[in-house]
């Protein structure tokens, strides 16, 4: 089989789903908007794959044999890379669409129970906006670290995608329930409202599905593994459940949701076997501080429903002014730790500049307006997407140079 026919196969099955989910998502004469955001979401996709694929075949990492493949190129990128992009930007918005609007079309009010099931739910729950922003550490450490993939690589690639995210937001989300239920936000891309009839069998689908993927990476690794495993996935836990509460915590909370985003790259750091020097320990530390930054800054926007459901957090404590100044220093100091990391590390400092640029206007808020910061979250979560593709590049060259 060649490539395209490869291509074409999983763009046809891709192209189906996408749009039977938006034909049964979408609110009547939304379809054509749905689309048209399609068309633009492929665009920057497409140019984003000629880039990567350009400067990944240009430093001869991989290769395509030219039997296999039709021969038309963008840059230096096959036509037929384009075939993954167009199937994920066809199919996954319509699957949101389909799995956020049906329960909310279902249901008069947010405390009725809504049809959706545990699955689609435990799917809303696990945010799989963020999906990659705990895979892609592990990921890039354990690769850049022994410079092959193997299946150790693939099956904790794979945990911190979705089981990882399915046990840290949906255990967040059980606990949360009664904040939750007075939060505008809850119920879409920043989070499930989980019925209570839910909570309890979505413990156990957390359990159920963290549990085997953490036996079996502690086996494959040695006592530095267990012990990063174990903090993992302690702070998973701790973060919400009834009894620790460390997101009631502050300062504690800030630094545990961290921990949450830090934790898989020492984790694949630890089963790579990677040696342990100063310039690595500062990169890890700069990271944790964004990590910092970025929780301080989310609950700045919470601070009146977290008041009214009794829920402490650092922004509830210090103020939202406070803690959004916090944030930008965090940010700022994680920039110039980079600066101090080996070539071509001090290049990823000048990612700390747009979260800066998008928290400091906030510098004045007051605690009545804190709501306001929701605007600069969605953005955030935007520029998440931007930093990796920075940071992509520049493990690039980190490869090529040290290769």
């Amino acid at each position: 089989m060649t490539y395209l026919w490869l291509a074409l196969a999983f763009i046809v099955a891709a192209g189906a789903a996408g749009v039977i989910f938006a034909r049964r998502g979408a609110y009547p004469g939304e379809a054509g908007r749905h689309w048209k955001a399609v068309g633009l979401a492929f665009t920057a996709l497409a140019v984003l794959t000629a880039v990567f694929d350009s400067v990944m075949i240009g430093m001869e990492l991989f290769h395509y044999d030219a039997s296999h493949i039709l021969g038309v190129k963008v840059g230096l990128a096959p036509i037929e890379d384009f075939a993954y992009p167009l199937a994920g930007v066809v199919a996954l918005p319509g699957l949101w669409m389909w799995l956020t609007r049906k329960r909310t079309q279902s249901s008069q009010s947010r405390t009725e129970p809504g049809r959706k099931g545990l699955v689609p739910q435990a799917l809303l729950a696990s945010r799989p906006v963020s999906w990659i922003n705990t895979a892609y550490p592990f990921a890039a450490a354990m690769l850049l670290t022994t410079r092959e993939i193997d299946w150790v690589l693939v099956v904790g690639t794979f945990y911190f995608l979705i089981p990882y995210n399915l046990a840290m937001y949906g255990i967040n989300d059980v606990f949360d329930y009664e904040s939750d239920l007075k939060n505008p936000r809850k119920g879409g891309m920043e989070g499930a409202l989980l019925q209570p009839h839910l909570h309890r069998p979505m413990l156990w689908l957390a359990a159920i599905t963290n549990v085997p993927f953490l036996v079996v990476l502690a086996v494959a690794g040695g006592p530095a593994a267990w012990l990063s495993l174990a903090v993992s996935a302690f702070a998973v836990v701790a973060y919400s459940v009834a009894g620790l509460r460390f997101k009631e915590r502050p300062v504690l909370d800030s630094l545990t949701s961290s921990t949450h985003f830090v934790s898989p790259a020492v984790v694949g750091l630890t089963l790579a076997g990677a040696e342990v020097t100063p310039g690595l320990l500062i990169l890890l530390l700069a990271f944790f501080l964004w990590g910092m930054a970025a929780h301080a800054f989310g609950a700045v926007q919470d601070i009146e429903p977290d008041r009214q459901a009794g829920i402490g957090s650092i922004a509830t404590v210090i103020g939202a002014r406070r803690t959004v100044r916090l944030a930008v220093v965090l940010w700022f100091v994680a920039g110039l730790a980079m600066l101090a990391t080996p070539w071509p590390g001090p290049l990823a400092a000048i990612i700390a500049v747009p979260y800066i640029a998008n928290c400091a206007p906030y510098w004045n808020v007051t605690d009545t307006t804190a709501a306001r910061t929701n605007v600069a979250w969605r953005r955030f979560i935007w520029l998440n997407y931007g930093s990796g593709f920075l940071v992509t590049l520049i493990v690039i060259l980190q490869w090529s140079l040290t290769s």
